[in-house]
């Protein structure tokens, strides 16, 4: 049962991170969001899952199995999964705010560039978001 809501925050940053990862990608995010990030909340960043990146801005870390994922929640794999096997690497950049409802920003595909400088650039991107975000609340 979820103890947070995730919302998309601008749907246009997030919304294309997920539609050009792949279909095994995108299962694997939908059930880490559905699964950690919607069940711990601001929690993932006691542990492996999240990270504080500072002003209220932070790192949804994926890296794990689709299997993986379903084993930690106590639940059973859908029968339609395939290749549930493969690790994937992805980050989201989110905030918490409100009566616990988690706001996605954008994210990428950190397997396919794992350089500091691609990291930089993603956490800049979501630095504007945020403070946009911020400025109109």
């Amino acid at each position: 049962m979820s103890a947070w809501t995730a919302e998309v925050y601008e749907s246009g940053p997030f919304e294309r991170f997920v539609r050009n990862l792949p279909q095994y990608e995108q299962a694997v995010l939908v059930a880490a969001i559905e699964h950690v990030l919607e069940v711990e909340g601001i929690d993932i960043c006691s542990g492996e899952w999240g990270k504080p990146l500072g002003d209220g801005l932070y790192e949804f870390r994926v890296r794990c199995s689709l299997r993986a994922i379903f084993e930690r929640a106590g639940s059973s794999l859908p029968a339609t999964s395939q290749a549930v096997d493969q690790t994937v690497l992805l980050r989201v950049f989110c905030t918490f705010h409100g009566r616990r409802i988690v706001l996605l920003y954008s994210g990428y595909g950190k397997g396919k560039d794992p350089s500091a400088r691609r990291q930089q650039q993603e956490i800049k991107k979501a630095r504007k978001l945020h403070l946009a975000w911020r400025a109109s609340r």
